[in-house]
């Protein structure tokens, strides 16, 4: 090896350490202002009401829904990518699992009689279609990008409100009712060994297997790699185009996921859900150190940037505070995590 080769190897080495300990100390104070306002909250709030442990699962499964799109999310911001539909592709796939539900899970008589011959079908066509139907909303959404090169912001923006219409068509604006109590008693409204729910338990296992995939495998370099320069990943070899939309089928599957979790935590599937989560989602992976200029992010800072938004709103509730303010406070912490952002590429 040359002396310029040595040098530069050393060089490389050195900055990623210096990149390791910048965001080594962001995830700090990161985790600092979410222990802030669990404190904040916690002193402002009735005692034990917001420090319980009841209310502490609540601030878990709210934070779940943002985790679990987050998670595919934040490989897509990395990658430069945007998806705005996260939540009507939500609200499709919620109605499309709970519509499968109803009508294989027995007659329309036995069903309103709590009767369901056919539940171990039911559940697993409507958990299939669910997670189906979001993938192929996500694969439309890639498609729009990189075959007709509509821009990401244009093409999801478009797809939210053909999604969400095609929801209120299919479903006349009503929610789906009827859909089969064991679904909620044992797994929407049920909790691992007791203690944890069981959406939180399908959100932890979500974003540590992309936590995985993000930062220790191939799939996870050409990510960052195609975020940071996407013509330079092209030349080296990487398929670029095929992998974006793999990014966007990924988002679009993971909000079938949430929209079947929806089913079995409500017991119905709701038109009117799912206003605030793309803006939620958004602001929680800014927050958590992802730049939405791209080829820079981490699931653990989404994980964080999460559960901010969950005690955000969660102690809203506990306070009283009208839902009004809430969505302003959502809009406040975006503006803010996209001017961190700023800050973050002028220092680097």
């Amino acid at each position: 090896m040359n002396t310029k080769n040595l040098t530069s190897e050393i060089l490389d080495k050195d900055t990623k350490t210096e990149k390791h300990k910048i965001q080594f100390f962001e995830n700090q104070w990161i985790f600092l202002i979410l222990l802030g306002l669990i404190l904040i909250f916690a002193l402002v709030t009735p005692p034990g009401s917001f420090f319980s442990f009841r209310n502490l699962q609540n601030i878990t499964l709210d934070a779940s829904t943002i985790l679990i799109i987050g998670s595919g999310m934040t490989l897509l911001l990395i990658a430069k990518g945007i998806d705005l539909s996260t939540g009507s592709m939500a609200i499709f796939s919620a109605i499309a699992a709970a519509t499968i539900m109803v009508q294989l899970a027995g007659t329309p008589d036995e069903v309103a009689q709590f009767q369901y011959p056919h539940l171990g079908i039911a559940l697993a066509a409507g958990i299939i279609v669910g997670i189906a139907m979001g993938a192929l909303w996500g694969a439309v959404n890639g498609l729009l990008v990189v075959k007709s090169k509509v821009p990401p912001f244009i093409a999801t923006l478009g797809t939210m409100g053909i999604a969400l219409g095609l929801a209120q068509v299919w479903t006349g604006g009503i929610n789906v009712q009827h859909v089969p109590l064991p679904f909620q008693s044992e797994f929407g409204l049920g909790k691992m060994a007791g203690l944890i729910p069981w959406p939180v338990v399908v959100a932890i296992v979500i974003a540590a297997f992309f936590w995985i995939l993000l930062a220790y495998t191939k799939f996870g370099l050409h990510t960052y790699a195609i975020g940071a320069n996407v013509e330079a990943a092209r030349r080296v070899g990487i398929n670029t185009e095929r992998h974006i939309c793999i990014l966007y089928t990924i988002v679009g599957a993971l909000c079938g996921v949430v929209g079947i979790l929806d089913v079995a935590r409500f017991n119905t599937a709701s038109v009117a859900s799912h206003t605030n989560t793309p803006l939620s989602v958004i602001s929680a992976i800014i927050i958590g150190g992802t730049s939405m200029h791209g080829g820079r992010g981490r699931i653990s800072g989404t994980i964080i940037g999460a559960l901010i938004q969950a005690v955000l709103l969660n102690g809203f509730i506990v306070m009283g505070v009208t839902p009004f303010w809430q969505n302003v406070a959502v809009g406040v912490v975006l503006l803010v995590a996209v001017q961190i952002d700023q800050i973050r590429r002028r220092s680097n």
